[in-house]
């Protein structure tokens, strides 16, 4: 698999604080890559890192295979847009008049702006100032100021934050679109699960400045598929029983498995009983990205 970001024993210090504890991710190019972590948890602070906004206290990271401790970093950085915390924008300008900027301050000419405000749906916004924008449109703008460098790499750092659900909608079919469409590999951090789960094609889960998984989303999918949960007092009988039905099961514990095959609960008691094997329960488990993440950590929430 080819990767375009990759950080290696990624360390973080402010004075005595830890903030990042040899973190090492690896971002496959074209995906979508949810950064997944508590407020604290070290995600900002590992953007800040990539895109060059701190330094890093120990460790490496790379990006198109160049390491940061190449002079060539900040040449491959220039592929990189990104969105870090609020985006800043000019309040008392348009939607053109905040891109020219932009591209004045950047070296870069004029001539994708239209382009650029098509894809961000900010086409048609005319003389409305930013100020009078709402938080969706604002935050569509932020995207609009990473795309002038036209980037191989989008790094987002909580942009459905604060959104109402249509701001949030808008917001995933445009990163949807700049990924599949544009072929642009995106790594995007939040604590909002149930979005990034629409979003996501790979995971990084962080907890503490630790970095604790990653996995693609088919494996999140196995790891968090619908489950029949068993207890009996004779795990042998129950995997003896199982095996004879062709069920897709995992053995949790001396009593516990779980089932991942949709079944009759009467025929399978009926077999088990034979065997003089108790079912002492019999609960549907669904767990979902949220209670995955919890379950990682070790319980706490997510804020």
């Amino acid at each position: 698999m080819e990767y375009i970001l990759q950080t290696k024993e990624l360390c973080k210090n402010y004075g005595r604080a830890k903030i990042l504890k040899q973190v090492s991710i690896n971002v496959p190019k074209g995906s979508i890559y949810g950064f997944v972590g508590r407020n604290g948890a070290g995600k900002t602070t590992l953007i800040r890192v990539l895109t060059g906004l701190h330094v890093p206290t120990s460790g490496s990271y790379s990006i198109n295979g160049i390491e940061n401790t190449s002079g060539d970093i900040n040449e491959a950085r220039k592929k990189i847009g990104a969105v870090v915390e609020t985006p800043s924008i000019y309040p008392d300008l348009d939607a053109r008049e905040n891109l020219r900027m932009v591209c004045r301050l950047i070296g870069r000419p004029f001539d994708k702006i239209e382009e650029i405000l098509k894809l961000v749906e900010l086409a048609n916004t005319g003389k409305k100032k930013a100020k009078d924008f709402s938080l969706g449109m604002r935050q569509r703008l932020g995207i609009a100021f990473s795309l002038i460098s036209d980037p191989e790499v989008l790094i987002l750092d909580e942009p459905i934050n604060g959104l109402d659900p249509q701001g949030i909608k808008e917001v995933r079919e445009l990163l949807t679109m700049l990924n599949q469409e544009k072929g642009i590999t995106i790594l995007i951090s939040s604590h909002i699960l149930d979005e990034l789960s629409k979003l996501a094609t790979h995971y990084g889960f962080i907890d503490r400045g630790v970095v604790l998984r990653e996995m693609s989303a088919e494996e999140l999918h196995h790891a968090c598929r619908k489950s029949t949960h068993v207890t009996v007092d004779n795990i042998s009988a129950l995997q003896e029983v199982l095996g004879s039905m062709n069920m897709d099961y995992r053995v949790v514990s001396d009593t516990e498995a779980d089932i991942f095959t949709d079944f009759y609960v009467t025929p399978l008691v009926t077999e088990l009983s034979k065997r003089n094997c108790t079912v002492f329960t019999i609960t549907q488990n669904d767990e979902s990205l949220e209670s995955f993440f919890i379950n990682l950590i070790g319980g706490g929430e997510i804020a």
